[in-house]
This record gives C-alpha cells, sequence and structure tokens, in this order.
C-alpha cells in the first residue's frame, strides 16, 4: 500500500509524485533539469521510487525504454526542456518502434513565457506529435492526476508506444487540492477472439500442409511464450521469431524455425514464401522482418494470410489479410490454446516442422573460428558458461550478426535489443537489466562505433554498482556501413574509419574491472575475471577488421561488387 498520500492542499509536482506511486512505479531514469527542480525535490519523499541518476539524456530515455521491455509497465524517463528532450528522442524512437510502453516528463518553460521562443523553449506537440502515441502539457496542477492516469493508460493500451507529457515549471510548485488518493492502477484494455475468428483461425491451421506462424511485437509475455509453445506442439506449426524477437519463442523447442531479421536463413526465406498459411502474431512484419518487404506479396500476399495485432489501424495497412483480428496476440494465442485441435497422422506437417527446426540448427552451428581472435570461439565458450535466464543486450552493428544468430534464447526478456535498430542500445539497456533484475547475468554486447554512442553511462553502472558484463566488439570502423560501401562502391573508403580509446583503461578510469582480449586462448580466463569482479566489468576485443561477417571478408565484398 502507498504511505506517501498528502490529506492537504500539495503542489503539482507533488501530486505528479503521488500519482507515480499510485501507478505502482517503482523506477525512473533521469537527468536533472533546472525546469523541473521542484519534482526533483518531492522525489525524496517518495522513497518507494528508486531514481537512476543517468549522465545523458538519450542514456535515460534509453533506460527507461529497456525497463518497459523488462516489466510490461511504462518505463519511466523525466529531462528537462530543450536539449534534454531533444537527446532523449533517440529512446522515445526506440519505444515506438518496438511498441514499448513509456512515458518521457520533460520540463517547459513557465506558462506565462509560451510562443516567445523563452530559453530552451520547444513545442512538444509539434517537435514528438509522429514519435509518440500521445503528446501533451500539463496546464493545471488540478489536472495532473488526470493526465498522468490517461498517459499510463494511452501507453499501454492497444499498440503499446511513448507517451510525453511537458511539466510547466511554474504550474509544478502551484498548490492543488485535486490529487489522487487511491487512483486505479492502469491496466491495458484488452480484445480478445470471436468465436468466429476463433474457429476460422483453427480451421485454416489445421487444413494446411505447410503452415508457419511468425511471433513478435511490443506485447508478449512468458505465460504467452509456454502457451503458443504448448499450441504449436499440439498443431505441428513450426514457429519463426521476428526480429530480435528471438525470446518470445524457447529456441530448443523442435517447432522452432528461427528468426526473421537482417540476414535471414535462405530456407527460412523460402519457407516463408512457400506457406499456405502464415500466421503473423503481434508483429507489423515491417522492412527488416520481411527482408525488405520481400517474403510477402503487397498488398495482396500470396499466402493465406491471418494477421493478429492490438491496433486495428495496422490491419490492411501494408497486407491486406484474409483475416484480421484486432486483439493482443497472448489473448489470442491463450484462446486458441483452450480450444486447441491436436492433429494425428499427418506425416508431411511432422516432417514440414523438424526440416524447419533442422534447418535452424544448421543455421545456427557456429563456423570455424578465423583471426587471432576468433569470435566464434568467445561466442561458443559463452554458450557453453551462460545461464538459462541471462539477459543479452545489444545496440546495432555488424557484431550482432554473432548474438543474433549464434546465441540461444529459451525464455522471455533475455533478450533486450532495438528492433528500431539504434546505435547505443546495448549499455543503458544492461544498466536497467542489472537494477532490474539484480540477481541476474547481464552481458552487454556492443560495437566499438556504438558503445561511444552512451559509453558515458558506465558512470552510472559503477554509481549503481550494478553487477553487468561489456564485450566490446572493436574492429576500427562503423562496420555495416563499411560492409554496404564495399558492396555499393568498392575500395572507395569514406567516414567509417574510427580512431578509438583503449577501452579497458577507459573502463578502469570508471572504477570498472577493463582487460584487453587480442588472442583467442585469453578469452576464457578474462570472462572469469570480469564475472568474479563484484561491479560492471569490460572485455575489449580486438578483432580483425577484415573479417566483416561471420563467413566473409571485405576483399570478398569488393571482389564480388566487382564481378571478380
Amino acid at each position: 500500500m502507498n504511505t506517501w498520500i498528502r490529506n492537504k492542499a500539495q503542489t503539482g509536482a507533488q501530486c505528479l509524485v503521488q500519482c507515480l506511486c499510485e501507478q505502482q512505479v517503482d523506477q525512473c531514469f533521469l537527468v536533472p533539469g533546472e525546469s523541473y527542480l521542484a519534482v526533483l525535490d518531492a522525489l525524496i519523499d517518495a522513497p518507494q521510487i528508486d531514481v537512476t541518476v543517468c549522465r545523458q539524456e538519450g542514456g535515460a530515455a534509453m533506460m527507461a525504454e529497456a525497463h518497459g521491455k523488462l516489466t510490461g509497465r511504462p518505463g519511466i524517463c523525466m529531462v528537462t526542456r530543450g536539449p534534454g528532450a531533444t537527446s532523449a528522442s533517440a529512446g522515445l524512437h526506440i519505444a515506438r518502434q518496438d511498441a514499448t510502453p513509456m512515458i518521457l516528463f520533460v520540463g517547459q518553460v513557465a506558462r506565462d513565457m509560451r510562443e516567445r521562443e523563452a530559453f530552451q523553449e520547444i513545442d512538444y506537440r509539434r517537435m514528438f506529435g509522429q514519435v509518440a502515441k500521445w503528446v501533451a502539457e500539463v496546464d493545471s496542477a488540478d489536472r495532473m492526476a488526470e493526465m498522468v492516469s490517461r498517459a499510463f493508460h494511452v501507453a499501454m493500451s492497444g499498440r503499446p508506444g511513448p507517451v510525453v507529457l511537458a511539466l510547466p515549471e511554474d504550474m509544478l510548485v502551484e498548490m492543488t487540492e485535486l490529487f489522487a488518493q487511491n487512483l486505479p492502477v492502469a491496466r491495458p484494455a484488452t480484445a480478445t477472439l470471436t468465436d468466429a475468428d476463433r474457429t476460422a483461425v483453427l480451421d485454416a491451421l489445421e487444413s494446411a500442409s505447410h503452415p508457419m506462424i511468425i511471433v513478435g511485437g511490443g506485447a508478449w509475455s512468458d505465460r504467452a511464450r509456454l502457451d503458443l509453445q504448448e499450441f504449436a506442439t499440439s498443431l505441428m506449426v513450426p514457429v519463426v521469431a521476428s526480429f530480435r524477437c528471438q525470446d518470445f519463442f524457447d529456441n530448443t523447442h523442435p517447432c522452432y524455425a528461427g528468426d526473421a531479421g537482417i540476414g535471414i536463413n535462405p530456407k527460412l526465406a523460402a519457407r516463408i514464401r512457400s506457406a499456405d498459411v502464415l500466421v503473423l502474431l503481434g508483429t507489423r512484419f515491417s522492412e527488416m522482418e520481411s527482408s525488405g518487404y520481400s517474403l510477402i506479396n503487397i498488398p495482396k500476399p500470396a499466402q493465406k494470410l491471418i494477421h493478429i495485432y492490438p491496433d486495428p489501424d495496422e490491419l490492411g495497412r501494408v497486407y491486406a489479410p484474409d483475416l484480421g483480428i484486432a486483439a493482443p496476440a497472448p489473448e489470442v494465442i491463450a484462446s486458441l490454446l483452450e480450444h486447441r485441435r491436436t492433429i494425428h497422422e499427418r506425416p508431411e506437417r511432422k516432417h514440414h516442422v523438424e526440416a524447419c527446426h533442422a534447418e535452424y540448427l544448421a543455421w545456427s552451428t557456429l563456423p570455424k573460428g578465423r583471426g587471432d581472435l576468433a569470435m566464434a570461439e568467445v561466442i561458443r565458450h559463452l554458450k557453453d558458461n551462460l545461464a538459462d535466464n541471462a539477459i543479452i543486450t545489444n545496440g546495432a552493428g555488424n557484431y550482432t550478426v554473432w548474438v543474433h544468430r549464434f546465441l540461444t534464447y529459451r525464455k522471455y526478456r533475455t533478450q533486450l535489443a532495438p528492433i528500431s535498430g539504434s546505435m547505443g542500445y546495448g549499455l543503458p539497456a544492461a544498466v536497467t537489466a542489472a537494477r532490474t533484475h539484480p540477481d541476474r547475468q547481464i552481458v552487454c554486447f556492443a560495437g566499438d562505433g556504438c558503445f561511444l554512442m552512451h559509453g558515458q553511462e558506465l558512470a552510472t553502472a559503477v554509481k549503481y554498482k550494478a553487477n553487468l558484463n561489456v564485450l566490446v566488439v572493436n574492429n576500427a570502423m562503423y562496420g555495416t556501413i563499411r560492409m554496404h560501401q564495399e558492396r555499393e562502391y568498392p575500395g572507395r573508403i569514406s567516414a567509417t574509419d574510427l580512431v578509438n580509446p583503449d577501452f579497458a583503461a577507459l573502463a578502469r578510469s570508471y572504477g570498472c574491472h577493463g582487460e584487453t582480449v587480442q588472442q583467442t586462448d585469453q578469452f576464457a580466463p578474462a570472462w572469469d575475471r570480469a564475472c568474479a569482479f563484484p561491479g560492471p566489468s569490460l572485455i575489449e576485443l580486438q578483432v580483425d577488421p577484415e573479417l566483416i561477417t561471420p563467413t566473409l571478408t571485405i576483399d570478398d565484398l569488393r571482389d564480388s561488387a566487382r564481378g571478380a
């Protein structure tokens, strides 16, 4: 029960913090600013809210987004006006594309200064209008409880996403008696299948010879993972995870067929194209999942398409489904499981499932190690030593091929990665994971370019004694861009070479454990020392820049582009 209830008039800032307590908020990520000093003061009287003070607003917003992913409740971020808001926009964009519930509270100029371009003034409705589900300004302390309650409901309803509330600094010290005692905890409104739709889905899957389910999106749970695994087993349907949603389904399950993302298994791509019934479960199946919209014809798919998504506006937006169901994927799969049918004596279906899983196993088998420091052997060691519930985080870059293709995910929310493809996400997400689950193993992968986007959050990790391990894969370049460059403009190198610091020394300067690994046989003992350190650690992996992917070199790409 909330013990922070005031029975007298309070300021807008105090009302805001009380509303957060009523919504059972237990973590908040922020960079302090003078535009919301009153809120910072009010947080002193709410010790149940664990405040994480970050070093840059983009990192704070990414931490809040990661918290939304881990908990299913809106991640809370607070930043100051102007520069603070613009920096935080990177995390908002991730929340939008990844369908993550999040609320960004932004300081604002005093109400009598608006429309003068006052110091750091921005019209947030115009600035964030496309990236957020709802953007509003709390014009009166009397309306604080109403606006905060709405923000939580909007962030979680339908397709989850970010909400922005601007807080004029004079409003935050305005007194109000309309505060929110016993404010109901916001719960998303849910819909489920009609009997007719449920029957249509079951009939389609039962009669198909080679169906597939592709699962993804922002609203899922471990219960839903277990339900889908049981349902897929009963109906003998292979399940594909969409881009960076590999923890939505146990990768060791016999019905798992792999992931649809960047660099998809060509055999899996062929099976998706040739499926006679294709169920998109909770995913928009956007550009990355669909290999540039090439796996499903637009607008009319060749496959019989069943699209299940919580936002009705998405259904028919790109693909014209044979059956569109506007409901959250967890509720749909629970209903289907309750009325499931078990398929017997269908050898073609049994063969289909077994072949899909076998192709996934072959595709995810580590290649022979190459170079003085073989990433294949690094990943092999991690596969053998990571706990089943270890949380793996990463940002964007060619190094993520190792993380997505070769690591195995068994439980929901063991993978924290931006579907939006944002660089710099891995470390802030790892800090959030360590703060939220201090008893679990947290491993952050980052490229050298990716890490320095938000590497300063190592200071945050040290401040809170976050138990996490960072692996910086250093090839001294923006590797993904260089790869595309060599394909399109072979041999013409522009703007992709990097000069890096000594990452291990940098980590030690923050107070972390730091080591540099240059040889394969150095990794295992370095990993053991990093794991034994009581706090954040960083291992710099100095890899051969010529080895641009697990199987290709830069020369390979250049020769192919030149037709050699």
